[in-house]
């Protein structure tokens, strides 16, 4: 006997093939979503504790390990990066915060390791793979080093790390120099090959602790020339904390570079290393795709803080209220046409 509870059984594993062969989702989750809002006049491009940042709202984005190929990470110690983004019309400037107990910002011996952090930016359209891009999906990373930052300041060198070291004589430099002779006191350039050739990682001078760089999947990753590094950047340490900043023109002539466009969405990923974890290369902690949307520039806008979602996005209605609304008219139908044939039959009967 066919009664009104089987009916809406039937119904509803029904109404949930169609859903299926429809793609329709029962519950959909809304991305994180990055908000670069617009501030008129000079950005803090070394200021991390500035008001101006608190324009806009700091999103919390979550880390793992990677574990797609070697070398992997299997313990990672950053769980999350906290970040925000501002932007004047003409460069963008992003703030990136983590927890992290100790400074590791020396890379002079080889038993040791940095603490770093990088973006990455898509150079297709589309998201290509997370961890660094794949063949015919190039992506463009800014990766900012803390052994670069201290260079800044003192660059760093065995005396360095071993003051009381003696050397008679470097080979190759001017004998009454000594233990003093820098890299930049080599009379003869061959001798330094990596300085010669124009290795960023050999420079005697460093103007920014940031290197742009290429890449198209593992093993591929490219520094950009010498001058195409074009990413300014600014990092400090403080009571278990970094806080890194990042900025670039949204334009750029060249060719790896990303471009960036006012009132636009664009992927943005993040990835950081533990010196202290014995971190370096693939041995990092990494996001998945987040979404970067520039605010209108504008003459003139009142100093308040922007949501960190734009309110005028139509993403999750599209993607999350639309469906859920086709869900519910559909089992609405379902349930009162049940009513109905059940209505119906038991007259009949």
């Amino acid at each position: 006997m066919i009664t009104r509870s089987r009916l809406l059984a039937v119904a509803t594993i029904a109404l949930a093939g169609v859903l299926t062969l429809l793609k329709v989702p029962l519950a959909s989750s809304q991305g994180i979503t990055l908000f670069a809002a617009f501030v008129p006049g000079e950005l803090p491009a070394a200021v991390p504790d500035s008001p101006v940042w608190q324009r806009t709202t700091a999103v919390e984005v979550p880390l793992s390990a990677q574990q797609m190929t070697v070398p992997r990470l299997t313990r990672g110690t950053i769980q999350s990066v906290r970040a925000r983004v501002l932007h004047n019309g003409a460069q963008l400037a992003l703030l990136v915060e983590w927890a992290d107990d100790s400074q590791d910002d020396e890379m002079v011996r080889i038993q040791d390791f940095r603490d770093s952090v990088a973006v990455q930016f898509p150079l297709v359209e589309g998201q290509p793979f997370f961890c660094m891009g794949q063949a015919g999906g190039n992506v463009n990373i800014w990766q900012w080093k803390a052994d670069w930052q201290a260079d800044i300041a003192a660059r760093q060198d065995m005396d360095t790390v071993y003051p009381d070291m003696y050397v008679d004589l470097y080979p190759f430099t001017d004998p009454s120099l000594g233990a003093l002779a820098g890299p930049g006191d080599y009379t003869d350039p061959n001798y330094l090959p990596a300085l010669a050739s124009g290795n960023l990682l050999a420079s005697i001078t460093r103007t920014s602790p940031v290197e742009d760089l290429v890449a198209g999947g593992f093993g591929t990753l490219t520094s950009q020339p010498e001058d195409g590094q074009n990413v300014s950047g600014f990092g400090s340490w403080e009571d278990g904390r970094w806080q890194v900043i990042f900025v670039r023109d949204l334009s750029s002539q060249e060719e790896h570079d990303a471009v960036f466009v006012s009132d636009q969405v664009y992927p943005i990923a993040f990835a950081v290393w533990d010196g202290s974890n014995g971190e370096r290369d693939g041995q990092k902690s990494t996001s998945q795709w987040l979404s970067l949307q520039f605010e209108p520039a504008v003459a003139e806008r009142p100093a308040k803080a922007q949501p960190a979602l734009a309110a005028a996005s139509k993403e999750p209605f599209i993607f999350v209220l639309a469906p859920m609304a086709a869900t519910l008219v559909l089992l609405a139908l379902a349930v009162g046409g049940v009513y109905v044939v059940g209505s119906l039959m038991a007259r009949k009967r």
